[in-house]
C-alpha cells in the first residue's frame, strides 16, 4: 500500500553519528517519490478517461437528438397526410351526398377517382414508410457498428510502454543513485 499523509507526517528518522542516516532517509524520499508520480499519472489517466467519455456521451446526444428530430418530422408528415386524405375523402362524400340525387353519374366518376387518389396516397405513403424504415435501419446499423466497441477498448499497452519508458530513464532511479547530490542534511 502507498504512503498516506499521516505516515509522512509520522515518519521519524534515527540519528547517526552526524545527523540522519542518510540512505534511510533517501530511500523514504524514494518511496515518497515514486507514490507521488504513481498518483500523479493514475490522476492524469483518469482526467483524460473522463474526457473521453464526455465527448462520447455528447456524441451520442447529438446522434439521439438527431434521430428524435427525424422521428418527429416523419410522425407528423404522416398525421398530416392521413389527416388531409381524411379531410378530402369527408368533403367529397358530403359533396356526392348532396348531388347525389341531380348528378349520380358525376357522383360515381368522382367516387372512382377519390379511389385512385386514395391508392396514390397509399402508395406515397408505403413509400415514405419504406423510406423511413431504412433511414431508421442505416442508423441502426451506425449504432450497432463493431467499430463502437473499439471505442470502448482501453489501450492498455500504453500504460506498459509508460512504465517501461520511466523504468529506463535516468530520472526513474531517484535520490538513492544520485552521486550529484548533497550529503549534508
Amino acid at each position: 500500500m502507498g504512503l498516506t499523509p499521516l505516515d509522512i507526517h509520522n515518519k521519524e528518522f534515527t540519528r547517526g553519528f552526524r545527523g540522519y542516516d542518510e540512505d534511510e532517509v533517501n530511500e523514504f524520499l524514494d518511496q515518497v517519490i515514486k507514490d507521488f508520480e504513481k498518483v500523479v499519472r493514475e490522476k492524469k489517466q483518469l482526467e483524460e478517461r473522463v474526457n473521453e467519455a464526455e465527448e462520447k456521451l455528447n456524441h451520442f446526444s447529438d446522434i439521439e437528438e438527431t434521430l428524435n428530430r427525424s422521428i418527429l418530422v416523419a410522425q407528423e408528415t404522416a398525421d398530416e397526410v392521413k389527416n388531409n386524405a381524411n379531410k378530402e375523402a369527408k368533403l367529397i362524400i358530403k359533396e356526392a351526398e348532396k348531388n347525389a340525387d341531380r348528378i349520380v353519374n358525376d357522383a360515381l366518376a368522382k367516387s372512382r377517382q377519390v379511389s385512385m387518389e386514395i391508392e396514390e396516397l397509399k402508395k406515397q405513403a408505403k413509400v415514405f414508410r419504406t423510406r423511413l424504415k431504412m433511414l431508421v435501419e442505416a442508423q441502426l446499423d451506425i449504432i450497432d457498428n463493431s467499430d463502437w466497441e473499439d471505442l470502448f477498448e482501453i489501450d492498455t499497452s500504453e500504460e506498459d510502454d509508460q512504465q517501461h519508458l520511466y523504468e529506463t530513464t535516468p530520472q526513474g532511479h531517484g535520490y538513492a543513485n544520485d552521486s550529484t547530490s548533497d550529503s549534508s542534511y
